[in-house]
């Protein structure tokens, strides 16, 4: 059988999200996820594009079908966002390559049920890490205290679970995108230009 889906994980601020679209720039057979969530559609997004737009209502029916993969629920907001299982199967019957932005629960289901090749993208150094994630959303430096010891969490604890680590330093996109490439032919996907 055709591996056909991948899973590009890390910290916020490791480059997954850059990593994901230059792939799928490159590659005229590689598409991302779509997810679904219920939070307000903004100005230019379109559903089934951007994402699948639900009402809570809704996506807990989704839940119940089991065509909420894996999800997770922002309480502030009242707000869900998880991986829609109708998205997935009609990118993986039309041939796609599936990228997969993923927390480490959704990865181990898409891993075990779809045979994904797993990678954990790893933030560049301590210094340069915390500059990107400062320049995204100033932050006190309590709140950034608070955000380098959940990514520390994250890279000790979950990151050895995955398939493969990449690192993504400052100004080095192309290079990280190109080594997961290199790892996805060798695994055998089919990748098309």
């Amino acid at each position: 059988m055709q591996k056909q889906v991948v899973v590009i994980a890390g910290p916020a601020g490791s480059g997954k999200d850059s990593v994901i679209q230059e792939i799928v720039k490159r590659f005229t057979n590689a598409e991302r996820v779509v997810t679904a969530t219920t939070r307000a559609m903004r100005p230019g997004e379109k559903s089934g594009i951007s994402y699948h737009f639900m009402t809570n209502d809704q996506f807990r029916e989704e839940i119940e079908k089991g065509n909420i993969l894996e999800y997770y629920y922002r309480e502030k907001t009242d707000t869900y966002y998880g991986l829609y299982k109708p998205d997935i199967e009609d990118r993986i019957a039309r041939g796609k390559v599936v990228l997969c932005q993923l927390q480490i629960v959704g990865a181990r289901y898409v891993k075990e049920h779809y045979d994904a090749t797993t990678f954990f993208i790893m933030p560049p150094s301590h210094d340069a890490f915390e500059a990107r994630i400062r320049a995204r959303a100033p932050m006190s430096d309590e709140e950034w205290a608070e955000r380098a010891e959940f990514t520390r969490r994250e890279i000790e604890k979950e990151a050895p679970w995955y398939d493969y680590r990449i690192a993504n330093e400052d100004g080095k996109l192309q290079e990280a995108a190109q080594q997961v490439v290199d790892i996805l032919v060798k695994e055998g996907y089919q990748l098309q230009s």
